[in-house]
């Protein structure tokens, strides 16, 4: 079996990026002849068809990568199987995705959202993301590069350390978590809750408005904002440097961080809903919390992104989900769950680490990938 592989190569520390890394690191340790290129180089990509004639184009993205994953290989009389996450909704490209033979998600919600968007369900399979277990992994509280994150971070050895990662920390559910936090700060730890964003417009605007609802919760004090660019060397450490990894996610097709805490035996708080539900076992591995409220729309604007002019409308004959809110309530809960009792803490992130191991490996994922192909497409 030859692949070819379209994403953001070389790996940028972005979530797709990492997502097709995995999988090519994954192939080649496994045998499997694969190489990869970036999914908006024409010409290189020309260049691979070519010479490498791969039997499968594997681009990993979203629906609106269309025009890059599946039209570009199809052009060259290539086989795509693109590899999917969800944002809420499929606007354009049906026709394209139905013709195709196999269509890979990240999870069970991902298609369920392609089915419910017009997809056919019968070529959708479900892969999930791979994790480096070699690299996320637990480590002692005392190790020299966790304690120069949590000294950098203003973490004291006294406080418990939560954690939530994400493009902006409103998106991975922060604000749920702060809500929860000031529900009960008089009746835990002491603690500091560290959301690690990625520095972008967005984020600095919603940044600034989760401060101030943290200094109206009356816990500024307890909340840490930190933004930069940091590669993959540095997020196992990070996550190390936590005691309880918080992602209650508003919009999840998979969630890789969840997965890579619990990799580094963390517990996590998620959310009762979307892709969460494939990934964590509520009570065992995490504690993912009820959902309060669903943000329902009959309409929305979409571009060029999508295949159409600027500020093209969609109307819904039926309104759709399009994010999530956890239950603070739920989150309160758990958080003074975890946050007092440390060895439930231990036996939720060493549950975790089993589950990972089993289920999300990036090896097993790779073979769980050539049995897909094999079985779908019959090439071997």
């Amino acid at each position: 079996m030859k692949v070819l592989l379209l994403y953001d190569y070389p790996a940028s520390p972005s979530g797709l990026a990492t997502q097709g890394d995995l999988l090519y690191r994954g192939l080649l340790e496994i045998g499997v002849d694969a190489h990869a290129v970036n999914c908006e180089s024409p010409q290189e990509k020309e260049w691979y068809y070519k010479w490498f004639k791969p039997d499968v184009v594997v681009g990993i993205g979203y629906w609106w990568h269309t025009p890059d994953l599946i039209l570009h290989p199809q052009k060259y009389m290539m086989q795509p199987v693109p590899w999917l996450v969800a944002d809420g909704y499929i606007a354009n490209y049906q026709d394209v995705l139905n013709d195709l033979p196999l269509i890979l998600v990240t999870s069970n919600w991902v298609k369920e959202m392609y089915m419910r968007d017009g997809i056919n369900g019968d070529n959708i399979e479900v892969l999930p993301v791979g994790c480096d277990t070699d690299t996320f992994v637990p480590f002692a509280k005392d190790n020299p590069k966790v304690l120069a994150i949590r000294e950098s971070l203003g973490v004291s050895s006294d406080e418990l350390m939560i954690l939530t990662v994400g493009g902006d920390a409103a998106s991975k559910g922060a604000e749920e978590v702060m809500q929860a936090l000031a529900m009960i700060k008089d009746k835990v730890p002491p603690f500091k809750y560290v959301c690690k964003v990625w520095p972008q417009p967005r984020t600095e605007i919603q940044n600034k408005t989760d401060i101030e609802l943290a200094m109206k919760l009356g816990i500024a004090d307890n909340i840490i904002f930190s933004s930069g660019i940091n590669s993959r060397n540095y997020m196992p450490y990070l996550i190390g440097a936590c005691d309880i990894y918080a992602a209650p996610s508003r919009l999840e097709g998979f969630g890789m961080p969840q997965v890579e805490a619990n990799a580094c035996e963390k517990p996590v708080i998620g959310i009762k809903a979307m892709a969460l539900l494939d990934t964590m076992i509520d009570g065992e591995t995490a504690y993912l919390a009820g959902v309060a409220q669903k943000i329902v729309v009959d309409h929305v604007f979409i571009g060029t992104e999508a295949g159409y002019e600027n500020h093209h409308r969609v109307d819904f004959d039926i309104p759709r989900t399009v994010d999530y809110r956890a239950s603070s309530e739920d989150i309160a809960t758990y958080l003074l769950d975890l946050m007092n009792h440390p060895l439930l803490r231990i036996q939720m992130g060493k549950a975790g680490r089993k589950r990972v191991l089993e289920h999300f490996d990036y090896r097993p994922v790779a073979r769980q990938f050539v049995s897909i192909i094999n079985r779908k497409l019959g090439i071997k």
